[in-house]
């Protein structure tokens, strides 16, 4: 049974990735998601900020949808959850958190690459993973390719996926969302332009709507 929060994502189409070194950034970065008719972020655990930053957006905007991105350890995910955080996404298959997501009912979503990857996340018995490095291992021609021995398993792709190839991962079966930091670019965070996230936003939303 798809849970409410990854039902959301499925609808949307869209997770943007979230780097931020200062959470004072969280509401107004929140805010343009938002208003850029993409509410959901996957805040990574790149930078010290993301628990406060997850907090801040959590409790501040509440319409927004927050996840935590970049989960290494079981302690981060506790961390990430106990801020606020509806889901999980790691970068790689590591079993000590999934199953630690598994028991505490929490939406995980590992990262995996091969096939090994893939079988491990059956076995914990869930049916969606994050495909990353995307075009790093051969994006969608290597995502066809798994259909076959995997037919029950459906992927997010992240790691190379850009506006102008979105829409040939969106097109395959098996995918049900991507993730990008397109949709909230660098230069525009470092600026704090706001209205560059949510303009960002918007144009992925709407080559997503076609």
């Amino acid at each position: 049974m798809t849970s409410e929060s990854m039902q959301k994502i499925f609808d949307l189409k869209l997770v943007p990735l979230v780097v931020l070194d200062d959470a004072t950034d969280a509401v107004p970065m929140a805010k343009a998601l938002v208003e850029g008719g993409i509410p959901v972020a996957e805040v990574t655990f790149r930078t010290d900020a993301a628990a406060d930053v997850i907090r801040a957006m959590a409790e501040q905007v509440p319409e927004i949808l927050v996840g935590a991105g970049t989960v290494h350890t079981v302690a981060q995910a506790q961390t990430a959850v106990e801020a606020g955080a509806k889901f999980i996404v790691t970068p790689g298959f590591q079993p000590d958190v999934v199953r630690w997501c598994v028991e505490h009912q929490m939406d995980i979503v590992p990262g995996t690459a091969v096939p090994s990857d893939i079988e491990q996340a059956i076995s914990f018995g869930l049916s969606v993973c994050k495909f990353f490095p995307a075009e790093a291992y051969g994006g969608v021609k290597t995502l066809k390719a798994l259909k076959g021995p995997y037919a029950d398993i459906r992927f997010m792709p992240t790691g190379g996926v850009s506006l102008d190839n979105m829409n040939d991962y969106l097109a395959l079966s098996n995918v049900v969302a991507i993730g990008g930091s397109f949709m909230t670019p660098s230069a525009a965070v470092k600026a704090k332009d706001w209205a560059k996230v949510t303009e960002a936003c918007r144009t992925a939303l709407t080559k997503v709507q076609g």
